[in-house]
């Protein structure tokens, strides 16, 4: 079990994109009769709509003193999930409004995603947040929106009886574990 969730930790997944078909292509080794499905970008759902799918190449910010912090590529939480691209040199205070930190936890990283308002951000430690310093940050993320797939697992196990028990779980977050 550990051996997986080290396998499974470190794929970037969302609501949509290619991390989550990934994960579920790694469980289909294990669930076999594993069954996937694809809803279209734009399927209404009840009282919800499928977003447009989201991939990312990579996203950091380079400090005025030219060292890189809040690196995709180190921790996909870094960037704000479904963020659009971005490639600026912008002010402490116009970087501010783009940053998400946890002042009651300070070394966390926070978990942010933006489905339906276009808009980038990345997520700090709060600890490192207090300490950026005046000056021009480059910021960039490497990414798109696409009309793609929602994608999904389902895995139908026949019991003794006819009762029937919906067992509910989801794979859209990354890189989350308690310790």
């Amino acid at each position: 079990m550990h051996k997986l969730a080290e396998e499974l930790f470190p794929i970037n997944r969302s609501i949509t994109g290619d991390g989550v078909r990934k994960t579920l292509s790694i469980l289909n080794e294990y669930v076999k009769d594993l069954v996937v499905f694809e809803v279209p970008s734009g399927t209404k759902v009840l009282d919800w709509v499928v977003p447009k799918e989201w991939s990312i190449v990579s996203g950091h910010i380079l400090t005025p003193s030219g060292r890189k912090i809040c690196d995709f590529n180190e921790n996909n939480l870094h960037v704000v999930g479904y963020s659009i691209p971005v490639d600026e040199s912008i002010s402490l205070a116009e970087l501010d409004k783009h940053l998400y930190s946890l002042p009651d936890q300070p070394d966390a990283i926070p978990y942010v995603t933006s489905y339906y308002v276009e808009r980038w951000g990345f997520c700090i430690s709060h600890k490192q947040r207090i300490l950026l310093e005046e000056g021009a940050y480059k910021v960039k993320i490497d990414s798109c929106l696409f009309d793609g797939h929602l994608t999904y697992g389902e895995l139908i196990i026949k019991g003794e009886t006819d009762k029937e028990v919906l067992i509910s779980t989801y794979v859209c977050h990354p890189s989350m574990a308690n310790v």
